[in-house]
């Protein structure tokens, strides 16, 4: 059993949990990485984004109407208090068994209502030889929902991207890893703050982290 922060990882196990979801191809979702709009809140250009809400309704995923992203300064410092507006996630992929099945995934860890709603955000963080790529510029922080869902889709010509999980921002982190393809990390916001590393290339070519970060509920408003 992994240890964490001195404590065994099951004794966390109600408040943050690492599984494997089986039942998705991750070759599924990579061709939808190719085509996401640069994220405009964030200087650099490095970070490419879409984003979605939907509810489950009898194991079937039900998109919910475009909404804004809206978060309090109290927490995103960087972008807070400003309605954020994201293309959504293509019909092509939210049709995919794989997705339906991650997002079940997320909605049945959490034991979430019937109906709850979740935000499904489509990341990639790119970074090269003269600029490193930052997947939390926003620091070590919690999102001001009630459950969080890392899944890790790939990982290409990086280093870095380890994603730790804290009691409090001045504590050592009680969990650090990266995340290896497949993987879902699924935290309790109430209870932990979370951050992940910036990412540097291997190589001169350009390195990528593609991610789908879940939340319920979304944080969309109409």
């Amino acid at each position: 059993m992994q240890i964490v922060g001195g404590m065994t990882e099951l004794e966390y196990a109600f408040l943050f949990t690492l599984r494997k979801v089986n039942s998705i191809e991750l070759g599924d979702f990579k061709p939808f990485y190719n085509n996401l709009p640069v994220d405009p809140y964030i200087k650099g250009n490095y970070r490419l984004r879409r984003l979605s809400r939907f509810i489950v309704a009898e194991d079937q995923l039900v998109k919910l109407p475009h909404g804004y992203l809206f978060q309090s300064k109290d927490y995103n410092p960087l972008v807070g208090d400003i309605k954020r507006e994201f293309a959504e996630l293509d019909d092509a992929l939210i049709g995919l068994n794989s997705f339906k099945n991650l997002v079940l995934a997320f909605s049945d860890s959490c034991k979430l209502h019937p109906e709850a709603e979740i935000g499904v955000h489509q990341i990639r963080t790119t970074c090269s030889p003269d600029n490193f790529g930052n997947p939390a510029p926003e620091g070590i922080h919690q999102d001001g929902t009630d459950f969080i869902g890392i899944f890790s889709v790939d990982r290409e010509n990086i280093q870095g991207g380890e994603t730790h999980l804290y009691t409090a921002k001045k504590d050592k982190p009680v969990f650090s890893k990266i995340l290896n393809p497949g993987e879902l990390l699924l935290v309790n916001d109430h209870d932990f703050y979370h951050f992940t590393t910036p990412i540097k290339p291997q190589t001169e070519a350009q390195g990528i982290r593609d991610v789908f970060v879940l939340t319920s509920p979304s944080l969309l408003t109409d």
